[in-house]
């Protein structure tokens, strides 16, 4: 009898957890349930999946009972392994995920891949704050911090980021310490960001500040005298019609940037942001130049960063004229053409410094898609006519209002056969 009331008992006991238990599950469901409109995301629970509200998982995550229980527990998410420290002194909670990759969609496909990534994260009602640490993974070492503001809203978090001025070797040092360049190079100057981001994928304005970069000892000096494997040189001069062209197309303000273009980076920035994948290069010509002759086109942030260096150090040992130079009679236009001088006289049966204003225009729209542009030519009898119409619009180098006019009604009048 005596064992029947204890087990009866211990039923009961289990019983009562089993309820506890499943009603603070409803209870939790319930305060985490997206309203309409909000900013949610899927979880697994077991072999359920369930939408729950990202705001409301955030309010939960910062409010002391709760973050209590989170304290010491390590988590394995798609970014890496999260460990979470609960400060009850200021109410703060601190995530590190070591190591991180961390996605960054407007640089391309590959993640970042961090040694070690902090997030420490205070909550006033719906106003939060905190820092945000990215560093090598050892005391002392290079690392980059960056203070964010941001409210809580029904669609989601509204994100204000300033790091300030840091050096850009750090940067490099903490952001793709893998480079073979970095044990050679000496990287000088600083950098300094402000960032405005509207979570979930919403708009993004990032607007950076650079001072004094400079990169030597990558022996880009050799390019000086460098041969181009697409055949004769072009010799194409400022002036002539294809470089006013392919200025238009690629660089606007190759001769006032110093290797990058900090207004076309931002904008390629944002556009790749909203789309969530790279939708617009921003390089500058010395940037395509570094890829085509150094780095490859791998879409990824790291290529991007390598792709800096040597646009940097190239502005300052080659200067622009010959930068140009190599851009010409390197650049790929399709159909297995590279070089300014093949793709005249493979598409136009002349010299590249022969080409009238529209055939110039023609080759530069070709240029942000090369192969892509030879094959609709191929198979459409032409190709995108509305980007080779705003590339005549862009010209400039000198080019008078009606010698513009005449490239676009001579451009709208081509009827080309496919080469």
């Amino acid at each position: 009898m005596t064992t029947r009331r204890a087990m009866r008992g211990l039923l009961a006991a289990l019983a009562g957890l089993l309820v506890a238990a499943l009603l603070a599950i409803a209870v939790t469901l319930y305060l985490l349930a997206p309203r309409p409109g909000e900013w949610a995301t899927s979880v697994r629970l077991g072999p359920w999946r369930t939408d729950v509200s990202v705001p409301a998982a955030l309010r939960l995550a910062t409010a002391a009972p709760f973050a209590r229980w989170l304290d010491g527990r390590r988590l394995a998410t798609r970014w890496g392994p999260v460990q979470l420290h609960w400060q009850a002194a200021d109410r703060s909670l601190h995530l590190q995920c070591a190591p991180c990759a961390l996605p960054a969609p407007a640089l391309g496909s590959a993640p970042l891949q961090l040694q070690r990534l902090q997030l420490s994260l205070f909550r006033d009602f719906e106003t939060v704050q905190g820092r945000l640490r990215a560093d090598a993974g050892t005391a002392g070492g290079p690392a980059l911090q960056a203070w964010f503001t941001g409210r809580l809203q029904q669609g989601g978090l509204a994100l204000h980021l300033r790091l300030p001025a840091t050096p850009i070797a750090d940067a490099y040092a903490v952001l793709a310490p893998q480079l073979p360049e970095l044990a050679q190079a000496r990287i000088d100057g600083q950098v300094a960001l402000r960032v405005q981001l509207q979570l979930p994928g919403g708009a993004l304005r990032v607007v950076p500040q650079i001072e004094g970069f400079a990169v030597q000892g990558l022996g880009t000096e050799a390019l000086a005298h460098a041969a181009s494997s697409c055949g004769a040189p072009s010799r194409l001069r400022q002036h002539d019609w294809l470089v006013r062209a392919v200025l238009a197309a690629e660089d606007q303000r190759f001769f006032e940037h110093p290797g990058y273009d900090l207004v076309e980076l931002q904008a390629a920035l944002q556009g790749n942001q909203i789309a969530g994948a790279v939708r617009r290069g921003g390089s500058s010509l010395s940037q395509q130049l570094a890829k085509r002759l150094v780095t490859g086109d791998e879409r990824s942030a790291t290529r991007k960063l390598r792709e800096l260096l040597y646009a940097v150090e190239m502005e300052q040992t080659l200067g622009k004229a010959r930068i140009l130079q190599l851009y010409l009679d390197n650049a790929p236009w399709g159909s297995g053409l590279c070089g300014a001088e093949a793709a005249a006289r493979g598409y136009f049966g002349r010299s590249a410094r022969q080409l009238a204003p529209a055939q110039a225009v023609w080759l530069a729209a070709m240029l942000h898609r090369p192969d892509a542009e030879a094959l609709a030519w191929r198979s459409r009898g032409g190709i995108a006519l509305g980007r080779a119409a705003w590339v005549a619009d862009q010209l400039r180098g000198g080019t008078r209002e009606r010698e513009r006019r005449a490239a676009l009604q001579a451009l709208r009048a081509m009827a080309l056969p496919a080469p």
